[in-house]
C-alpha cells in the first residue's frame, strides 16, 4: 500500500480535527512541528472564514509603498478623457501645474493607466532619419518671426467650404490667429492680419509659401500683400519650391489642429469658427507644449514693441535713389518711354538706383526686383539677367 502524502492545506485540516476532539494547543505544536502562535493564528482565520481561511494567501504586499489613490489615477483619467490628444508626459506637464503640492506618478504610470482603460493610441514605430537642416534654428524671441500658412480645405457638416488661415509665433509657438475665411484673397488675409498687428504688435519677419496672396509671379515673386509688408518695415521670407519642412513648426500645428477641430468637421462654419477659437484658448493656455520644456506658448509670449501705425508708411529708399510712380496698368515713365513692370506694382512708387552708364536697378524699398535697360527701355526681372550685363561684369 503507497504512502498517503499530505499537502499543508490537508495538515491543517487534520489539526482542527484532532483539536476539535480535545487535543491541546501545546500538543499538537509539538506533534507538528510549529509554534503555539501559529496555531492560535490558523485558530483566528478558521473562526472568520471557516475552510476558506485554511488556504494558502497570496504573498505580495496588500499595499505598495509608491501606490496612488483612486483620486490621482481620475484626475488623470478626466483630463485624458477632455483632451484626448494629449500624450502621458503632456498630462503630467498639466496636472503639475494646474494641481500643485498633488502627489503625481510618473508619465510611464500615466501611460499605464490610459492603457488599461483603453485610452492609449499606440503609435506606429517609424525609422528616425536626422534633419537635413534646421532652418528656423536662428528664431530665439518671441515675435523675431511669424509663420502664415493656409491649412488645407476641408467641408463642415453641412457643406460649407473651410479655409482656415493660421498665423503663429515661431519662437514661443504661440497662437496668434486661426480664421476661416470666405476667400484666400489679399484683402481678407490682409484684415486678418492687421487685426494681429493691432492686438499683438507687428515681428520682424513673416514666413510663408509661395502660394497666393503671399506671393504672385511679379518680379522677384512679390504681391500686394508682400507691398504692404514691405511698407510696414516687415521682412518675406518664403521657403523653396516643395519645400514645406522649412516652415515645419507650422506645417507640424497643422496636423494639430486637423486633429483637434477638423476631425471629424463641424456642422457649420459658425460651429467650425468657435471649435477654432475654443482650439486657440487651449493650445495657448493649457497645452503643454514639449518643444518648450512643457511649458504653454501663452507663458512664453510676449507682445511686440512694434506698434501698428495708425498712418500707412510709404517705402524708404536709400540716398541717390530716382522715384518713379507706377501706373495702374504697370508701368513707368522713363525718359519719355513707357516700360512694363507689373501691374502688383500699380499706382506704387519705386526706385531706380544706376548701376553703370546703361543699366538701373529697380527697387521696392530695400527689396531689388530688377534692371532696366536704359537704350532699349527694356524691364529685366530677378530671374532673367540681361545677357550685355552679365557679360560686363565678366
Amino acid at each position: 500500500m503507497p504512502w498517503k502524502v499530505q499537502n499543508v492545506v490537508e495538515q491543517r485540516q487534520q489539526l482542527f480535527k484532532e483539536l476539535q476532539h480535545g487535543e491541546s494547543v501545546a500538543e499538537l505544536g509539538r506533534r507538528y512541528g510549529i509554534s503555539r502562535q501559529t496555531i492560535y493564528k490558523w485558530i483566528e482565520r478558521y473562526r472568520q472564514q471557516g475552510e476558506a481561511g485554511l488556504q494558502d494567501r497570496s504573498c505580495a504586499p496588500l499595499r505598495h509603498p509608491d501606490q496612488y489613490a483612486a483620486e490621482a489615477r481620475e484626475a488623470v483619467l478626466d483630463v485624458r478623457r477632455a483632451h484626448p490628444r494629449w500624450g502621458p508626459r503632456k498630462l503630467h506637464a498639466y496636472l503639475e501645474t494646474h494641481a500643485p503640492g498633488e502627489p503625481l506618478p510618473a508619465a510611464s504610470t500615466m501611460a499605464n493607466w490610459l492603457g488599461e482603460e483603453g485610452l492609449a493610441h499606440p503609435r506606429r514605430k517609424r525609422r528616425r532619419t536626422p534633419p537635413m537642416s534646421q532652418p528656423l534654428a536662428h528664431v530665439t524671441d518671441a515675435n523675431q518671426l511669424w509663420c502664415a500658412d493656409f491649412k488645407g480645405w476641408f467641408r463642415t457638416g453641412d457643406g460649407t467650404r473651410i479655409d482656415p488661415l493660421t498665423m503663429t509665433d515661431a519662437a514661443s509657438r504661440y497662437l496668434l490667429r486661426c480664421v476661416a475665411v470666405d476667400k484666400t484673397d489679399t484683402a481678407r488675409v490682409r484684415a486678418v492680419m492687421e487685426a494681429a498687428f493691432r492686438q499683438h504688435g507687428m515681428p520682424h519677419a513673416i514666413r510663408t509659401d509661395n502660394g497666393a496672396p503671399f506671393a504672385s509671379p511679379a518680379p522677384a515673386g512679390l504681391s500686394r500683400l508682400a507691398l504692404w509688408w514691405i511698407r510696414l518695415g516687415i521682412r518675406h521670407e518664403r521657403i523653396a519650391p516643395g519645400k514645406p519642412q522649412q516652415n515645419g513648426r507650422h506645417e507640424r500645428f497643422h496636423l494639430t489642429l486637423k486633429q483637434e477641430t477638423a476631425s471629424p468637421a463641424e456642422r457649420s462654419r459658425s460651429a467650425q469658427q468657435r471649435a477654432f477659437a475654443d482650439f486657440q484658448r487651449i493650445y495657448n493656455e493649457l497645452r503643454p507644449h514639449q518643444a518648450l520644456d512643457y511649458d504653454t506658448p501663452a507663458s512664453r509670449y510676449a507682445s511686440s514693441a512694434r506698434v501698428f501705425p495708425s498712418r500707412e508708411p510709404e517705402p524708404e529708399f536709400g540716398c541717390g535713389t530716382v522715384l518713379r510712380r507706377v501706373s495702374e496698368k504697370g508701368d513707368l515713365k522713363w525718359q519719355g518711354q513707357r516700360v512694363f513692370i507689373s501691374e502688383v506694382f500699380g499706382h506704387e512708387t519705386v526706385g531706380l538706383c544706376q548701376y553703370d552708364d546703361r543699366y538701373w536697378e529697380l527697387y521696392y524699398g530695400p527689396v531689388m526686383f530688377g534692371w532696366l535697360d536704359g537704350d532699349s527701355f527694356r524691364f529685366y526681372p530677378l530671374h532673367r539677367r540681361p545677357r550685355s550685363l552679365e557679360s560686363t561684369e565678366g
